[in-house]
């Protein structure tokens, strides 16, 4: 079972996965955690964490995955952070960059990505390279 923990996608990567007819059997739930009190509210990021790194970080993104499975019934999360724009973004954390983490097998995984485009290209190229990975991951040997 899929659990997904979404801040700059808002949604899309868990709508991307209950599009596909049976997903019930593999999609426990998803979390739309857009703000920095509904990361440590609803999948228990500390607020600490955030403030020292970050709302888009690699702790952040990697706690909001473990805080994913924490709260659901699942074996599986991917989690997204990032700053899709146009404004928000810094010399450090530009518009388009993305924290990526996934819990698969009891492993975390982590990547940043810096994605090219407006706000709608960076939460579709979001979208796409969440589950690309996650996939790549299930179907790895073990």
């Amino acid at each position: 079972m899929l659990a997904t923990a979404e801040s700059c996608t808002g949604g899309l990567v868990a709508a991307a996965c209950t599009e596909i007819a049976g997903s019930s059997q593999w999609f426990e739930r998803g979390f739309v955690s857009y703000s920095n009190a509904a990361k440590t509210e609803l999948l228990g990021v500390p607020a600490a964490l955030i403030e020292a790194h970050g709302a888009v970080s690699e702790p952040v993104a990697r706690a909001m995955a473990e805080g994913a499975l924490a709260h659901a019934r699942a074996q599986a999360s991917v989690a997204v952070t990032g700053i899709a724009g146009p404004t928000g973004g810094s010399a450090d954390k530009p518009v388009g960059t993305v924290w990526f983490a996934w819990c698969v097998a009891g492993q975390t995984r982590s990547e940043r990505v810096r994605f090219a485009g407006d706000r709608a290209a960076v939460r579709q190229a979001t979208l796409r390279h969440a589950l690309a990975r996650l996939a790549g991951w299930l179907q790895a040997p073990a």
